[in-house]
């Protein structure tokens, strides 16, 4: 602060704004800055600002935040774009919540369904051994139609032996 009053200071006594600057090693534009807060706020105006964030994004108000959750549980098959839509309507004077704001709520609150679970896993189905030996061939058959020409495939974990024709 106290460099920043001797900039100021310094101005006031008619001296030119470029010169300072560069004798104190900033830019013009943080010079007009400091010169501007000193005019505005007087000598609060000069001291280190917080740097944190006035606002915070996904954060509501409690009651509307309460809002949200009745709202879900008093009709469960409301997504957050619905919820949002009816806040519009019933608070019109208010800005509502962005979709994802209302959509952390639900979420924060445990009211997302993230989809159902799948009823077939990869790892856990079975699969036929001549489906297996088919599709391997067809992954494989990309690479035969690419250099025009016959492919033994070996494939020693099924036993396959097979000769592609040239498609071309």
């Amino acid at each position: 602060m106290d460099e920043r009053l001797r900039f100021v200071a310094r101005l006031l006594d008619g001296e030119k704004m470029a010169e300072r600057c560069r004798e104190f090693d900033i830019s013009l534009k943080t010079g007009y800055k400091i010169f501007t807060r000193h005019k505005d706020c007087g000598l609060e105006g000069l001291t280190d600002r917080s740097r944190t964030s006035y606002r915070q994004a996904n954060y509501l108000p409690f009651q509307l935040e309460t809002l949200i959750v009745s709202l879900k549980r008093e009709h469960p098959s409301w997504g957050a774009p619905k919820i949002r839509a009816k806040l519009k309507r019933r608070f019109c004077d208010i800005k509502p919540p962005a979709i994802s704001t209302v959509h952390t709520v639900l979420d924060r609150h445990d009211l997302v369904n993230h989809g159902r679970e799948r009823r077939h896993p990869r790892e856990g189905r079975s699969v036929c051994p001549h489906l297996a030996k088919r599709s391997l061939a067809r992954r494989l058959q990309g690479r035969v139609h690419a250099h025009r020409q016959a492919l033994l495939l070996s494939a020693h974990h099924h036993g396959l032996r097979i000769t592609l024709p040239d498609l071309l």
